[in-house]
């Protein structure tokens, strides 16, 4: 008997130790798996000022990296935070303009400075500069745009303003689908507001540049 019950208590702290290893190693994975994650998430994700963009946005089913990302700045105040998203990346800003490829620029707003009407005035400035004052073939595409701004505008806001082959530029505010306007030549100049020879912000422009 006594035999008997010197076996059953070894059997007994076996099993214990047995399921105290068991519950070490699913503590331990479980541990490694919010680890993986939380680097997933982190490294999914850059830090542009106040703001965190994603490294990645899908688009006309493809999927854009971010190419780089800066801080729009005017008189000292952060008015936004823009990411430049590509197929691929490149320091070209000239290819990237003339490229008919899947694009986009993101655009948070980070300031309440940024009202409907200074975007609208912002917007028509970028696009004298990016054609060089000659904005007239596109008078309707860019009456068009400045439309999309006609809302009011708040902190935290999220424009994405894409390129889409096939389609055209299709804009969108907090992922609500703005409207659509057709022609690489507008194309072209609207990305030149903050990728051209005299873009909005030049700090900016090197940041969505990768420099």
């Amino acid at each position: 008997a006594l035999s008997l019950i010197l076996h059953y208590s070894v059997y007994e702290t076996n099993k214990m130790n047995y399921i105290n290893f068991k519950q070490t190693k699913m503590k331990k994975f479980i541990l490694l798996a919010i680890s993986v994650l939380t680097l997933n998430m982190a490294t999914a994700q850059t830090q542009v000022g106040e703001v965190t963009l994603p490294n990645s946005l899908d688009f006309n089913n493809e999927t854009l990296v971010l190419n780089g990302a800066g801080i729009r700045t005017k008189l000292f105040l952060k008015l936004y935070s823009g990411g430049l998203y590509l197929p691929s990346k490149t320091k070209d800003a000239n290819a990237i303009i003339n490229a008919d490829q899947n694009q986009a620029i993101q655009l948070v707003i980070t300031s309440s400075f940024v009202s409907s009407e200074a975007m609208t005035e912002a917007v028509e400035d970028g696009f004298e500069a990016s054609t060089k004052g000659n904005t007239d073939p596109l008078a309707a595409e860019i009456k068009t745009f400045t439309e999309f701004f006609s809302e009011d505008i708040v902190e935290g806001d999220v424009y994405d303003i894409t390129y889409q082959t096939g389609v055209g530029v299709v804009c969108y505010k907090n992922n609500k689908e703005l409207g659509t306007i057709t022609g690489m030549d507008f194309k072209k100049a609207l990305i030149g507001i903050w990728l051209g020879k005299i873009p909005a912000d030049s700090d900016l422009k090197s940041g969505m540049l990768g420099k």
